[in-house]
């Protein structure tokens, strides 16, 4: 009982966490089909306060702004693609959360897989100097000498019980 109690705790805190969508009453549109296009381009459009979230999710005031002009937009005729390059044109490619690839972002794309490539490679080429600079035999591995042999066998013989 105590585990389907934990169990249920565990739903309910997992249930709580999940973002609710920022758009407030008074944004959304009469017309069930355009509200719903407005909501799939807002899920697109970066905050540019929050970064790395979408104007859907984020209450910040600009994010408002920016849903109320997509709302604007289509309700006067614009097409999806339409609202976002207007939107492009206004803030650059940065306002879109997947911007497409492109000569001009190609960087930004490529950096990350160059950058874990060379790592590797100057990884692999000084594992590769360690292995070839190393000596045939390590110091440690020299013979003993007469008096360390003699220390090593006294250490290591048996010792006669001792009377308590």
């Amino acid at each position: 009982m105590r585990a389907l109690r934990v169990a249920l705790l565990a739903l309910a805190m997992a249930a709580a966490a999940v973002p609710a969508p920022a758009v407030q009453p008074d944004e959304i549109l009469d017309d069930p089909a355009l509200e719903a296009r407005a909501r799939e381009i807002s899920k697109e459009i970066r905050c540019l306060v929050c970064r790395n979230e979408s104007i859907d999710d984020s209450n910040a005031g600009l994010a408002r702004d920016l849903r109320l002009v997509i709302r604007e937009r289509l309700v006067e005729g614009d097409s999806d693609t339409d609202v976002r390059d207007f939107l492009v044109a206004r803030y650059g490619e940065y306002v879109l959360l997947n911007p497409p690839f492109s000569l001009s972002n190609a960087l930004l794309w490529l950096a990350g897989p160059l950058m874990l490539l060379g790592g590797g490679a100057v990884a692999g080429v000084w594992l590769w100097r360690q292995r070839s600079n190393r000596p045939a035999t390590p110091a440690g591995d020299s013979p003993l000498t007469e008096a360390e042999q003699a220390e090593l066998a006294r250490l290591l013989a048996p010792r006669p019980p001792q009377d308590p």
